[in-house]
């Protein structure tokens, strides 16, 4: 991943200018200087605004002197300006700044935030192409979840306590959490676990919960269609037993003939399930005809009883009417009392002073008290004749629950003195309900016979699994894996006698389980922390962090960034004379001690890794030794140099 580190800002409390401290991408970049000058505070700065969830900026003058801290990076897609505002009193904050472009310019301040530690985060994974698949199908985070562009800084930061540390190899793997991810990418980061083998045990996964569903359907339907053959011989005996077959019926014993002739047995149910009656005996004709008059009278009873339920409501009706006219009637004689006082010869009467039309609405009035009249004559007449007509069928339905009474009695009689009638009864209901349960038989065998089709997707999903299988086999993923540790172990053997090591020849093994390396001397195989001396465990960690560095820069597209910090790399060396300290003129070999020379390997291999990378790989180094000791090496160059200043500017701090 291209992905290097051109400017480190640093934005003060007050209104004052931001401190920048520009990078050179490419070559090793060296920041020399004294102690106490916030050297070691880089990689901090560096890691926090790169979206870590602490701030593990140290506390002090740095945090109390400055609001904002910066980086600007390149990427494919150009600079990218990464802010995040100081923490305060808390362990971190999601408060960030995201500027884009070709060449970003500085701000002079930042006054509010414009984007979160999520959005940088999407935002890293993505230019690194890492894949969104989890390493193991419905992992609920914890160590399998996807892999993360802050997993990927183990590979990129030596601070201080690690550089030469026995017992850590890789940034933040003292910590239980750091450490069980860091062993969980490690092959996918050696390409040994690509995205398509996540892919392919997503799929696996999805596919094998189909799998075991269609084979327990399978095995459902396989279960049920071998109990059915036990059984089919006696459901065929049972037939005979019935009257279905005839009496001198071969059972056969292969199966097509058996489920042939029981699907003949179903096939024949209408006229096996109602045979006549007729001519078995008197008693049984008897008993047909009065189920037949049983049949019919209840019909009849039926439809009489419909026909007094309508008439009864036909009556209420009429029965309503009537009162409504007599109402009207009521109100209305008023009418001839009115109209017996509009005599001709009397027009000094109060009522003729009406007028014309006074005389006229009287008249109407008692037109229409004689219309009603008229109709309250003729209604009496209607009503009897319905009256009549309830009487009557009262009484024809009474007459025919006589008469089925009768009927339902003579056929208990029948059924109670005729066991053969009993029996028949009882034969053809067991008949019934031996086709009805042979029929839904049948059906499940079918059900079953069409397994067929089951069984074929039972049979794709199984291929399809084998194919997915072969991607993610174990075997082909752990031989991707000794490839690749081969390659980084070799890588890493030929660096090793560039340094200061004590057995420069030894082979090299690269442990990933536990995170460190072994050294092969003879019969001997010792883990770091078993090898003393502090220049070799610089010696091992330098040389392992650009083995692996070569190997991604060999993948195309490779997702750990093109970058590495070395945090105080001479610390185990020192020179006698401190590093831009007083000498005398007549001491000229000071810094020809075999401490500087061995330092001086450390700026030699760093320099030709770079320069071998061609500009796609970017070395920081912070540490004492000045230009006197690494000065004139290819590749490398002085960035800035602390003794008479620092990362927080001097007019930033209180009095």
């Amino acid at each position: 991943m291209y992905f290097q580190l051109r400017k480190l800002i640093l934005w003060p409390r007050d209104d004052g200018e931001p401190r920048v401290v520009t990078f050179t991408p490419g070559v090793v970049n060296v920041i020399s200087g004294a102690s106490k000058t916030g050297k070691s505070a880089v990689i901090p700065i560096v890691d926090y605004c790169l979206a870590s969830d602490k701030c593990a900026i140290p506390v002090g003058v740095i945090r109390e002197n400055c609001s904002w801290f910066g980086i600007v990076i390149d990427t494919i897609e150009g600079q990218k300006l990464l802010a995040r505002r100081e923490p305060g009193d808390q362990q971190g904050t999601r408060d960030m700044v995201l500027i884009e472009g070709d060449d970003i310019a500085v701000p002079h301040s930042i006054e509010r935030k414009d984007s979160s530690v999520p959005i940088v985060k999407a935002m890293l994974n993505r230019l690194a192409g890492l894949t969104n698949l989890d390493f193991e199908p419905e992992t609920d985070g914890g160590y399998k979840s996807r892999p993360s562009f802050r997993d990927l800084m183990a590979f990129t930061f030596q601070p201080q306590n690690i550089v030469a540390n026995p017992d850590v190899m890789f940034f933040k793997a003292d910590t239980t959490e750091h450490r069980e991810k860091l062993k969980t990418i490690f092959p996918y980061i050696l390409q040994a676990v690509t995205a398509e083998v996540l892919q392919a045990r997503y799929e696996l996964d999805r596919l094998g919960r189909i799998l075991r569903r269609r084979e327990i359907d399978l095995r459902s339907l396989v279960s049920a269609g071998n109990t059915w053959r036990q059984e089919a011989q006696t459901w065929l005996r049972q037939a005979v037993e019935l009257g279905l077959l005839p009496s001198n019926q071969v059972i056969p014993m292969e199966w097509p003939d058996i489920l042939d002739l029981l699907r003949r047995v179903v096939s024949s149910n209408a006229a096996a399930a109602h045979p006549s009656i007729q001519g078995i005996d008197a008693a049984l004709t008897q008993l047909q005809a009065l189920r037949t008059q049983e049949s019919e009278v209840s019909a009849d009873l039926t439809q009489h009883r419909q026909r007094l339920g309508e008439l009864r409501r036909l009556i209420e009706s009429s029965d309503a009417y009537g009162s409504a006219i007599r109402i009207q009637r009521d109100r209305l004689s008023l009418s001839e009392w009115m109209r017996g006082l509009l005599p001709p010869d009397r027009p000094d009467d109060t009522l003729a002073m009406l007028g014309e039309g006074g005389r006229k609405k009287v008249l109407q009035l008692s037109d229409a008290l004689a219309a009603l009249e008229v109709r309250l004559r003729t209604h009496p007449s209607v009503s009897d004749t319905l009256d009549k007509e309830v009487l009557r069928l009262r009484a024809a339905t009474e007459t025919l629950l006589v008469r089925l009474n009768g009927i339902r009695r003579e056929i208990g009689i029948l059924e109670k003195n005729s066991s053969q009638a009993k029996q028949t009864i009882d034969r053809f209901d067991r008949m019934e309900r031996f086709l009805g349960r042979l029929e839904q038989a049948l059906l499940l065998y079918d059900r079953t016979d069409q397994s067929a089709g089951l069984r074929q997707e039972i049979d794709g999903l199984k291929r399809q699994i084998s194919e997915l299988q072969k991607v993610v086999s174990e075997s082909e993923i752990a031989r991707k894996m000794r490839n690749a540790v081969d390659s980084v172990e070799a890588e890493t053997g030929r660096f090793v006698p560039k340094l200061d090591a004590e057995w420069p020849n030894a082979p090299v093994r690269l442990m990933v389980d536990d995170l460190t390396v072994k050294v092969v001397r003879g019969t001997r195989d010792d883990y770091l922390w078993e090898i003393g001396s502090g220049a070799n465990w610089l010696a091992y960690h330098v040389a392992l962090t650009l083995a692996l560095q070569t190997f991604f820069l060999a993948l195309p597209h490779h997702p750990v960034p093109g970058l590495l910090i070395y945090d105080q790399p001479s610390q185990v060396y020192f020179p006698r004379r401190a590093a831009g300290g007083n000498r005398d003129d007549d001491d000229p070999v000071v810094w020809r001690d075999q401490d500087v020379v061995a330092v001086q390997k450390v700026f030699k291999l760093l320099g030709e890794q770079v320069r071998a990378a061609n500009t796609r790989l970017q070395v920081i180094v912070l540490d004492h030794a000045d230009e006197e000791v690494w000065g004139g090496i290819d590749g490398v160059i002085l960035t800035e140099e602390w003794y008479d200043r620092a990362l927080v500017p001097v007019d930033w701090l209180a009095d």
